[in-house]
C-alpha cells in the first residue's frame, strides 16, 4: 500500500503560518524553472458550463522536473456563486514523486489558490511596480481583494491608505473589519459601489471581481504606476492600450483564456503578439528589464499556471510535519 497524505484547507493554512514570505519565493523558483524549461506542462483542459459567465471546472496538470515532483490541481471556478454568497473558486490538488510515480499527497487548494494569485501578482510588482508604494486601491472586496491587500502590505510596509470599493458598501465594511484593528497605521477609505473614487488617487489599483464587464475606466487613472487584473473582463481596453508595458505570467495561456480583457482583445484584432511586452518569467531570469521610469502605468494580467500551484503544494508537503491525516491507498 502507498502512503498519501491528506491535507484539508485549515491545514494548509496553519502549514503557511509564518511562511508567506517564503511562499514568494516558492512562486519566483516556478517561474525560474519554467523560464529554464524544467517544467513540464500539458496544456490545461477546462470545461465551461455557462459560456456567459464563464462557470468551469480546470484540470491544470504540470510537472517540475529538478524538484521531481508531478501535479494535477482540479479546480472549479464558478464567477456566478456570489449571488450564493460561497467563494467563486474551490478545488484540490494532486502530488506525486516521479521516481517511481507514487502519489504523495492530496490537499485542499482553495485557499492556496487565493495566496497564489496574489502571491503571482506582488512577486511581478517587485520587478513593475515602483518601490514606494503608499496607496492602494480596490475594486472588489471578496477574499481574493483580501490576500492581495495583505500580500502587498507585506512587502510594502509603506502602504497607508487602502481605498475598496464593490457592488455594496456592506461587503466594503467586512473588508475594512477584517483589518483595522491589524493594520492600525492604515487609513482606511469605504468607496461602497464608487469604484472611481478607489481608483484616483491609488498607486496601485487592483480588480478583484467575478464579474464579466469592464467596471475600470481608463479616466480614472491618475496616479496608479501598476494594475493587477486578477480576473476576466473587468477594464476597458483602453486601460491596456494607454499602459506602457503588458505583462503576462504566460501570454500564450492568457490569449486563448476568451474571458479575459487581453482575450477578448486579441480575439478583436485590437492586439496581437506585439504588444505584450513579456512573459514574467523573462523578466524574472533577467532577459528582458522591467520597470524602467517612474512615471507609467504597467498593466500585469496572470491567468494561472499549475507550475506555481504544484510547487506550492510540495512547500506545503514539505512543511506539514505532522499536520494531515495519512491514508494507506
Amino acid at each position: 500500500m502507498n502512503k498519501v497524505k491528506v491535507i484539508s484547507e485549515n491545514e494548509v493554512q496553519e502549514i503557511m503560518k509564518g511562511h508567506w514570505a517564503e511562499g514568494l519565493d516558492v512562486i519566483k523558483e516556478s517561474f525560474i524553472a519554467r523560464e529554464k524549461e524544467r517544467v513540464i506542462l500539458p496544456e490545461k483542459t477546462s470545461q465551461i458550463f455557462d459560456k456567459e459567465s464563464s462557470n468551469r471546472i480546470n484540470c491544470m496538470p504540470s510537472t517540475l522536473i529538478d524538484e521531481k515532483i508531478c501535479g494535477v490541481k482540479w479546480v472549479s471556478v464558478f464567477p456566478t456563486n456570489y449571488k450564493k454568497n460561497i467563494e467563486n473558486v474551490s478545488g484540490v490538488t494532486i502530488i506525486s514523486e516521479i521516481e517511481t510515480g507514487k502519489p504523495i499527497s492530496i490537499m485542499s487548494s482553495t485557499w492556496l489558490t487565493k495566496y497564489r494569485t496574489a502571491g503571482v501578482a506582488v512577486l511581478a510588482s517587485k520587478y513593475l511596480s515602483i518601490e514606494n508604494n503608499s496607496s492602494i486601491g480596490f475594486i472588489g472586496a471578496g477574499e481574493e481583494a483580501k490576500m492581495h491587500f495583505e500580500l502587498f502590505k507585506l512587502i510594502y510596509p509603506d502602504i497607508k491608505v487602502c481605498r475598496v470599493s464593490s457592488r455594496t458598501e456592506k461587503t466594503c465594511e467586512k473588508f475594512i473589519d477584517d483589518f483595522s484593528i491589524e493594520y492600525p497605521d492604515l487609513k482606511f477609505i469605504n468607496c461602497g459601489n464608487d469604484f472611481e473614487k478607489a481608483i484616483k488617487g491609488s498607486d496601485v489599483i487592483v480588480t478583484a471581481i467575478s464579474g464579466q464587464e469592464p467596471v475600470l475606466k481608463a479616466d480614472w487613472i491618475d496616479q496608479a504606476n501598476f494594475y493587477v487584473h486578477v480576473g476576466g473582463y473587468e477594464d476597458e481596453y483602453k486601460v491596456a492600450l494607454m499602459s506602457s508595458k503588458i505583462v503576462c505570467d504566460e501570454w500564450q495561456a492568457v490569449k486563448h483564456r476568451g474571458s479575459q480583457t487581453l482575450s477578448k482583445m486579441y480575439r478583436d484584432g485590437i492586439i496581437d503578439d506585439s504588444n505584450i511586452y513579456a512573459d514574467l518569467s523573462e523578466i524574472i531570469v533577467g532577459n528582458k528589464s522591467g520597470r524602467t521610469s517612474d512615471d507609467s502605468l504597467i498593466y500585469f494580467n496572470s491567468v494561472g499556471m499549475s507550475y506555481v500551484d504544484v510547487l506550492l503544494a510540495k512547500f506545503v508537503y514539505d512543511n506539514s510535519k505532522d499536520i494531515g491525516k495519512v491514508l494507506y491507498l
